[in-house]
């Protein structure tokens, strides 16, 4: 065990010299065959590792060492063990996770009336042992059972790849990290999930409240839909309402409905806002109506995530890659541009990239961050030159960087575009950087081949 960890440390320290190789600009430019190798297995990242031929009996590099390294193993090779590590050890976390209440289920079951589901929950709440307080009545249960339908199973394959990124900012934000089934309640994992109000992303900000945390929102660019930037933005805020009340469950319903009702409520119980102690339930009669089933259904989704194999809940991993890694972009770039350079998909490109709402990357006047596989950081990084070079064909007359600022600077409203004779959706879904099923959801087209003349389709989220 301690050889495999100091095997992958070693592969980190490898990594980390290619980076800095990368950004000195000292990549070998002679033509390289691209390599298909992934290594899908435990067996296969052991092979990679004793693939790496050590000149010293105490498992240290030696300049020997690192010239044998270079010749038998590519950036790229590295940069598949490393996501097959990082993919792996994301997968092992998390199974490990769920089979502890597995067992904590079935304990308590063993010791319960299988009848009595009340108590049940109250005691596998309990055991969640949350800093979150987890009440149990009704209008939990009701919560409970709504996400521990079959319908979850799709949630419970995103959270593989959305939630490792939003704890990672609650801990950052020393916040409990109990607090990522709030993106559960918010849009279901969608990063595109639009409100009917216009909320979006997520976190579900308006665009009033995501500018005012710092969230660019143009024509070309709405940072409310990059999961990273827009936790970043939702950790600030229910921070600052904890800071305001001292107490989650406060701070939670006044992110559905804002500190103005959340006061009303307190008031309305007979407190005062500045020094209320009290606790979401205190205030519960005095609340809109939406954020009356607003916290419970945090606390259900937060038992739902912990508690789903219980309930017979089944899923498979997203069709996403777990291990990515973000290049900065310096220049404007079609997403295009570089799935037909490099391995990866454009559709892909847009899932991980959802912030970009033209497929487009602005980067005139600042850097913009690219997420890729990070199987695929390499093949980048070696490419960029090709990649670049088809701006004139991909981006037209955005590559006048005046152009670009122009629509930047754009509201951003819907964008339709009406049939003409010879369209057909997945022409129309290249020409606009999305991808035919966006289209398809968005105007609620059952058959991809039904479209009419004069017909007008939606092509933006909008």
């Amino acid at each position: 065990m301690i050889r495999i960890v100091k095997n992958i440390l070693l592969l980190a320290v490898m990594l980390s010299c290619a980076t800095t190789t990368v950004h000195a600009a000292d990549i070998d430019k002679r033509p390289r065959r691209k390599t298909e190798k992934k290594y899908t297995s435990p067996e296969d990242l052991k092979l990679a590792q004793d693939s790496i031929a050590l000149t010293s009996s105490n498992d240290t590099i030696t300049p020997k060492a690192e010239v044998e390294i270079k010749r038998s193993n590519t950036l790229s090779d590295i940069d598949s063990v490393l996501a097959m590590w990082r993919e792996t050890s994301t997968v092992e976390y998390y199974n490990k996770y769920f089979n502890d209440f597995v067992l904590a289920a079935e304990r308590i079951d063993s010791t319960l009336d299988n009848h009595n589901m009340d108590s049940i929950y109250v005691a596998r709440l309990n055991a969640l042992m949350s800093p979150i307080p987890l009440e149990y009545n009704k209008e939990v249960r009701t919560a409970i059972e709504r996400y521990t339908s079959t319908s979850f199973s799709r949630i419970m394959s995103f959270a593989y790849y959305y939630f490792p990124m939003l704890e990672e900012e609650l801990i950052l934000a020393g916040m409990p990290v109990e607090l990522r089934a709030l993106a559960i309640v918010e849009s279901g994992l969608n990063p595109l999930a639009t409100s009917r109000v216009g909320a979006k992303g997520l976190w579900q900000f308006m665009p009033s409240t995501g500018k005012e945390y710092g969230l660019e929102i143009n024509s070309l660019v709405d940072e409310r839909c990059n999961p990273r930037l827009a936790t970043k933005a939702a950790c600030r805020y229910l921070k600052n309402m904890y800071n305001l009340y001292g107490d989650w469950t406060l701070a939670i319903a006044s992110y559905n409905c804002g500190p103005g009702n959340v006061n009303k409520a307190i008031v309305r119980a007979g407190g005062s806002p500045k020094d209320y102690d009290g606790s979401f339930w205190d205030v519960y009669a005095g609340l809109p109506r939406e954020t009356r089933s607003y916290v419970p259904l945090f606390m259900g989704a937060t038992y739902a995530f912990a508690y789903h194999e219980a309930h017979g809940i089944k899923y498979s991993t997203p069709a996403m890659p777990l291990a990515v890694d973000t290049i900065m972009i310096t220049r404007p770039l079609h997403l295009e541009q570089v799935s037909s350079t490099i391995d990866v998909s454009l559709e892909l490109l847009q899932m991980l990239n959802p912030e970009y709402r033209l497929s487009i990357i602005p980067a005139t006047t600042k850097a913009y961050p690219l997420t890729l596989p990070m199987e695929r950081i390499t093949d980048f990084v070696e490419m960029q030159d090709s990649i670049f070079a088809k701006d004139s064909l991909y981006l037209g007359d955005y590559i006048i960087h005046a152009n670009i600022e122009n629509k930047r600077n754009e509201a951003p409203p819907a964008t339709y575009h009406v049939v003409k004779k010879g369209d057909t959706l997945g022409a129309i879904a290249k020409k606009y950087g999305r991808t035919v099923k966006q289209l398809m959801n968005w105007n609620g087209l059952k058959n991809a081949n039904s479209l009419r003349i004069g017909q007008r389709l939606r092509v933006s989220p909008q």
